[in-house]
């Protein structure tokens, strides 16, 4: 019972310490939560990661949120996502929550709007180590039709502006059908 408080704690801080420290949109917590996850806690490893990253980007709603129902899940069930949940999303409702009181006098700051300008920057810097590290992990599958997908995927959506979700639906049928027969391979092999 101490052991299960103890992971629930631990998941609730790391959820509560990553929502209240990452500014930039979802995209910019994925880096911290696998550092802090898959790195330091070793609760998840580097794959699960990336496939919770896929998942919590075509799912509806905000990616952090997401993202931390499916790790809290995966590390301690249904309570796990809740707490997950709970400490993701408290961080954002009280820091908007007190912005909003005070929205006038926050826009109308030069050293509010400086502050969000360097802000941009570092957003843009962790955005890279998000494409580097899940480019990189595809690299490392040593495979065409993953590699393929990702510069199509690329190249639709800078080159030919099409849509994220059509992009996002296209990618996930490539690779069902692509898992599917990866599967029958195998059973052809052990059959064999």
């Amino acid at each position: 019972m101490n052991n299960k408080m103890n992971k629930y704690r631990t998941l609730f801080l790391s959820a509560l310490q990553l929502s209240t420290f990452t500014f930039g949109g979802g995209v910019v917590i994925i880096p911290l939560m696998r550092k802090k996850f898959v790195e330091k806690l070793h609760w998840i490893d580097e794959q699960e990661m990336m496939d919770y990253t896929a998942i919590a980007q075509s799912s509806p709603g905000a990616i952090a949120v997401n993202a931390a129902i499916l790790v809290g899940y995966r590390v301690a069930g249904i309570a796990g996502a809740l707490i997950a949940v709970l400490g993701t999303v408290l961080p954002p409702l009280v820091i908007l929550s007190v912005i909003s009181f005070f929205y006038a006098a926050f826009r109308a700051n030069q050293i509010v709007s400086m502050a969000m300008a360097g802000m941009a920057a570092g957003v843009a810097a962790v955005i890279c180590d998000v494409v580097f590290t899940m480019g990189a992990g595809v690299l490392r599958q040593r495979r065409v039709l993953p590699v393929l997908v990702m510069a199509g995927a690329f190249a639709a959506t800078c080159f030919f502006g099409v849509n994220v979700v059509v992009i996002i639906l296209v990618c996930g049928v490539i690779g069902a059908l692509d898992t599917i027969r990866l599967e029958r391979r195998e059973r052809r092999k052990e059959g064999a």
